[in-house]
């Protein structure tokens, strides 16, 4: 059987919030917004073990990946959906069950993925919590679109899903006769949406004249620190890359108050960016390469969220707390990261095999079995320096025919460490990265 090409795209460094309708504005529901918060944040972990098995920097935006895959499996039908349900934690052991019917969203039952309609509304009421305010302080932007060959017969159902949830209109496209010409322009969309952080996401042979659809998801932010580096005090200092290695990088650093924790493995670091909507968590190993004790505390805190969310643990108060405040005397590299990743073998990894191959089922889209995605890219940008943090990234899918010291605690990061950046009010990890060489 001929199969038709989809894209998907996600991208790190946009401009732009997605677009949410009347509609979903007035449809606020806290325990599904923190659902498919706490399922970003497994698939996160999930990713990032994956990818982790190759070494050296890693930066990517979990929450751009996932909103464009979830994007996807609006179409999903059959294993292909079930393959995507279990990937992308949309299952009732991760999310918790509910046999409320949550105004016409369907009843998440034990045993059984929660429904399609619930996820994708739970969806838009997480986008709707993440959006900032205008006093926010910082720039937080995510967009969502569609680019469809002009003329193909996408079914309403698809169309209505992906539009009134995630803000992603369809823009026609000529895939057929005119392939060169919509990759320069989806490219100039991602441009303008990540302010140029952000450049040809989809290189020359991406898309095909088979490609019916690309699915594209861009985020951005810029913040600056709620409490700031003074240039005047960043000096080169020696950076550990491994046991005898070490590279001179330029070190920031300060002594302020912070969120601070730390286990016999592991020092941990929340610094709030304005506003203090937004902060990174720098998870630094005492043991130089020792990342492996960083993800695991990250994967204990995810669990006890979890257990949150399904009523089982403590109040969510307690759980999604910052990590106590007391003064830290602080020396963080000052650094910049671009990543371009291909997640098509990774995601296969994943458990996601058939929406690659010729049993793709993607008739939630058009109705028909003839679509496969044919590539998943995405790229991602962060710049940290003495001012604050801007980062970036892009997804796209491509579908086609087929305990507390009486002194403060030193926090030294010159050595690898893991880094992410998240919303407080939702714990969504937005970020995530691993730096092992800050000069590159």
């Amino acid at each position: 059987m001929n199969k038709i090409a989809i894209g998907l795209v996600t991208v790190v460094a946009g401009a732009m919030w997605a677009g949410q309708s009347a509609k979903a504005a007035e449809r606020p529901n806290e325990s599904d917004w923190r659902a498919m918060a706490v399922a970003n944040n497994v698939f996160a972990l999930n990713l990032y073990k994956e990818l982790s098995k190759k070494d050296g920097n890693l930066f990517f935006s979990p929450s751009s990946i996932h909103t464009a895959l979830t994007m996807t499996y609006a179409g999903a039908r059959g294993n292909t959906e079930r393959q995507m349900q279990t990937v992308l934690n949309l299952h009732w052991y991760v999310l918790g069950s509910s046999a409320r019917d949550n105004g016409g969203r369907g009843r998440a039952l034990p045993g059984r993925p929660w429904p399609q309609k619930r996820v994708h509304m739970g969806y838009a009421d997480l986008l709707k919590e993440l959006k900032p305010g205008k006093d926010a302080g910082y720039q937080l932007h995510v967009a969502n679109a569609l680019w469809g060959q002009k003329g193909y017969p996408w079914l309403k159902t698809f169309l209505d899903t992906t539009g009134r949830n995630y803000g992603a209109g369809l823009r026609e496209m000529d895939f057929k006769t005119q392939t060169e010409q919509a990759r320069r322009t989806i490219n100039t969309w991602v441009e303008e949406k990540t302010k140029d952080k952000i450049k040809d996401l989809l290189k020359p042979g991406v898309l095909t004249r088979d490609t019916r659809l690309v699915l594209t998801n861009a985020i951005y932010f810029k913040g600056d620190w709620a409490s700031k580096f003074k240039e005047a005090r960043t000096k080169p200092a020696p950076f550990h890359l491994s046991a005898g290695k070490t590279v001179k990088v330029p070190m920031m650093n300060q002594v302020a108050k912070f969120g601070y924790a730390e286990t016999k493995d592991l020092q941990v670091l929340r610094m709030p960016y304005k506003g203090k909507e937004l902060s990174m968590l720098v998870l630094l190993p005492r043991k130089v390469g020792d990342l492996k004790a960083a993800i695991s505390w990250l994967t204990k805190r995810e669990h006890a969220r979890r257990k949150v969310l399904k009523g089982r643990g403590p109040s969510a108060a307690v759980a999604l707390a910052a990590l106590p405040e007391r003064k830290v005397i602080v020396s963080m590299p000052k650094f910049k990261l671009t990543l371009a990743l291909s997640l098509t073998k990774t995601l296969q990894a994943m458990g996601m095999k058939d929406a690659f191959s010729d049993a793709a089922d993607f008739s939630g889209m058009d109705g028909r079995r003839d679509l496969f995605i044919s590539a998943a890219v995405h790229k991602a940008f962060v710049d940290v320096n003495e001012e604050g943090t801007e980062a970036a990234a892009a997804t796209a899918v491509v579908i086609g025919i087929t305990s507390v010291a009486p002194s403060p605690p030193v926090f030294r990061a010159d050595r690898p460490f893991l880094f992410l950046i998240r919303h407080e009010k939702t714990g969504a990890i937005l970020f995530l990265g691993r730096n092992t060489n800050p000069a590159g």
